[in-house]
């Protein structure tokens, strides 16, 4: 039969989670752990949506994307490292404006980023 996907082979992909999230999460409200993913994500997609990479999907709070696809782009690999610096920085800025309503510890919640 016919293969069940097509093949990218010029492309990279990047798997970012928050570090400390699990202990973070456990002390807090629902609508507080919603809060923090919730305006994370929303800052992360639109880096993605600047720089051309797309999004895969979230699981639980592990960002997954990708540049190379569905476009090509022979800068893929560049264009996630820029996209993983744009969301470390926006990381570290949401988290320390987000302490105070979200409490003590949040500004200590980092970025984990894998790029392959």
């Amino acid at each position: 039969g016919s293969p069940l996907a097509d093949l990218f082979p010029e492309t990279t992909i990047i798997f970012a989670d928050i570090a400390g999230f699990t202990a973070w999460a456990s002390a807090r409200e629902p609508a507080q752990v919603f809060i923090l993913l919730e305006t994370i994500y929303g800052a992360f997609d639109k880096h993605a949506y600047r720089r051309s990479v797309f999004k895969v999907e979230t699981v639980g709070d592990c960002y997954v994307a990708v540049a190379g696809l569905p476009e090509p782009n022979k800068d893929h690999a560049a264009t996630v490292c820029r996209f993983a610096r744009d969301c470390v920085n926006s990381m570290k800025d949401i988290t320390r404006k987000l302490e105070v309503a979200l409490g003590p510890d949040t500004s200590a919640l980092d970025l984990r980023v894998g790029i392959h």
